[in-house]
């Protein structure tokens, strides 16, 4: 589980949207997916007004109707929408397509033009106006983290086995605050799963590559993964990886084929 900084506890491991929803033809599917990602536990949903322009929202919205109070529901505001004005009115237009009236938590999807200050001001009043319950970010590294208003609850950045940037100054200065970081892309978008070093200790523990990198990057109470998953028998092997112990010495493997940095590094992403 994962706690945070304002108390809300959350499963490690949730689901990430990023295109879902842009094939007609693979619509149910991914319903059938989040959904049965949703009673594994799963109950973690990120997506973002990005996505799909506002597809994947629509279809989180169908996937979740009728189980709303299940669900622990993240979306987005891209950054040329974040001054005041706009960032009120694209949260209003993704609780449409979502079919809520409140999102648990609502994350600026990166830095833009408009001061943090301005976008913040806007997180407040729709935490005011019951739109919102909290407020984070996305792609901030350590510097920018620093220069925040209070109540920022997370920071999503993508983390995996061959992206541990993070590792050096954002994720130790994150967890002095207690503020957990979100994990995307925890499995590089499926290019982890042919590396050869982590297939053979996968095959060693009787797992899959992606059970193994998961578990890797949930080995801290301080990072929450969100893997996308868009079938059903995805979702039950990305559910698996909370069940997998890796050993010191699995982790010591895992290093020594994936080191960790040595220096500050710009923050990566995709």
């Amino acid at each position: 589980m994962i706690t945070f900084p304002d108390g809300t506890v959350v499963p490690a491991l949730g689901q990430g949207t990023w295109n879902l929803g842009d094939s007609p033809a693979s619509r149910n599917a991914e319903i059938r997916a989040l959904r049965t990602g949703i009673d594994l536990g799963l109950t973690v949903i990120d997506t973002a007004e990005m996505y799909g322009n506002g597809r994947s929202e629509d279809l989180v919205g169908e996937a979740i109707r009728g189980r709303r109070d299940e669900v622990f529901l993240v979306s987005k505001v891209l950054p040329s929408n974040a001054s005041a004005s706009g960032t009120i009115e694209a949260c209003h237009a993704s609780l449409d397509r979502l079919g809520t009236d409140c999102l648990d938590l609502y994350l600026l999807h990166w830095r833009g033009r408009f001061p943090f200050e301005e976008t913040v001001a806007a997180f407040e009043s729709l935490i005011d106006e019951g739109s919102i319950r909290a407020w984070g970010v996305s792609n901030l590294d350590t510097d920018e983290l620093q220069s925040l208003p209070e109540g920022c609850q997370t920071d999503q950045v993508l983390y995996n086995l061959t992206r541990r940037g993070p590792e050096f100054d954002l994720m130790p200065w994150s967890a002095s605050m207690k503020m957990p970081v979100m994990a995307y892309s925890p499995v590089e978008q499926g290019r982890l799963l042919g590396n050869p070093d982590l297939t053979q200790i996968a095959r060693e523990l009787g797992a899959t590559p992606a059970q193994v990198a998961l578990a890797w990057t949930m080995r801290t109470s301080s990072v929450l993964a969100i893997p996308k998953a868009s079938t059903a028998e995805h979702v039950l092997e990305n559910a698996a990886a909370r069940d997998l112990h890796l050993s010191d010495t699995d982790l010591e493997r895992l290093d020594r084929a994936f080191p960790p940095p040595t220096h500050p590094e710009p923050l990566e992403m995709l």
